[in-house]
Parts: structure tokens; sequence; C-alpha cells
């Protein structure tokens, strides 16, 4: 498809709300704790839990930039499969609608086994965020509460449970983005060239 086509076709899509707009990203959770400033009585340092472990369990997750809905899918490691595995889910999740999926360009996107998924699945149309420029991405700034939230200062000693209380997280609540508000349409065609 050409590209002034392609760049057309695209903001249209954005535009109509009959399509399932989504950015897509990738986050391991660590049993090591992150840390973060808290109140805590004067004289009383807040005790955080330190373990030597790298356990970690990775996920993905899809943001609606329409609803604010979060699709979490949780995987053994971040590859072509597990992006497979993901991408069907978010399929099932909108069984007869067109998806303009917004990511960026991590090597399990770009392989050759992903790019012949979405070229057999013919209802997903990609948009890559420019290289380096994560905060483009409302999917970052879900990580950054669900973090926030569950991550930082916790005293779990079972990455199982921390895992959990993420997943939980990120499906429970809605993250409302301003991607649109911020960029409109304006902000696809840079992404197209």
């Amino acid at each position: 498809m050409g590209s002034t086509r392609r760049k057309k076709l695209i903001t249209e899509l954005q535009d109509a709300p009959e399509i399932v707009v989504l950015a897509e990203d990738e986050a391991k959770v660590y049993l090591q704790a992150g840390t973060m400033a808290v109140w805590a009585p004067r004289g009383q340092t807040p005790q955080v839990r330190l373990d030597p472990r790298k356990d970690s369990a990775c996920f993905y997750g899809t943001l609606n930039l329409r609803t604010g809905e979060e699709l979490a899918t949780r995987c053994a490691a971040m590859n072509s499969e597990a992006t497979i595995a993901h991408l069907t889910e978010v399929l099932a999740a909108h069984p007869n609608q067109y998806i303009l999926l917004f990511w960026d360009r991590a090597p399990w996107h770009t392989s050759l086994d992903v790019q012949a998924f979405l070229q057999r699945v013919g209802r997903i149309e990609v948009v890559y965020f420019p290289v380096g420029a994560p905060d483009l991405n409302p999917q970052e700034h879900v990580w950054k509460a669900v973090r926030r939230a569950i991550e930082h200062n916790h005293g779990q000693s079972r990455l199982e449970a921390l895992a959990q209380a993420f997943a939980q997280e990120l499906t429970t609540r809605r993250f409302p983005s301003s991607f649109f508000v911020k960029y409109g349409g304006a902000i696809v065609c840079p992404f197209l060239d």
C-alpha cells in the first residue's frame, strides 16, 4: 500500500468510532520491590523488603484508547510466540471489529512469525511508535500507575501473589488516556514515514 494511501487510511480508522484503537506494550514485574517516597512518622523509617532473587513475571498489556479498558496476558517470556498468543486474545476480545494497534518496534513485534500472523488475520492495522519515544505510548503510563499501586514498596514474599495482584489491578481498573486529546489524527502521520 502506498504511503499516502496508508496515511489516509490510518487517519480515517483513528476517527471511526467502530474501529478499536489500542496501544500495546510489555512489562516485567519483579519480586524485588521498587521504591518510592512514602509518608512515615518522624523517626520511623519505612522498611522495604529486599530479595536477592531476580524472579519476575512477564505481562503483555493492551489499552483501549477510547474506553480505558485493559487486556493483559501473563506469559513466560516476551517473544514471538507470546506476542501471537496475546494478539489472539485481543482478536477474541474484539471478534467482529477492525483493530488499529499502536506499538513499538520490539524484535518480537517485527519478527517474521508475527508479521505472517498479522497478514493472515488481516484485521489488525499496526502503527509503530517512533524509536526511543516510550512516553508516547499510553500503555507505558498504565504500567507506571500499576507499579505505583502494586509493585513499589510491597511486602510480598511470593512472586505468584505479586503477579496476581498486578494482573488484578490491570483488569479491574480503567486507565483513561488523553492520547486523542493531545494528538488527534495528527499524531499518526509522522509515524508512517
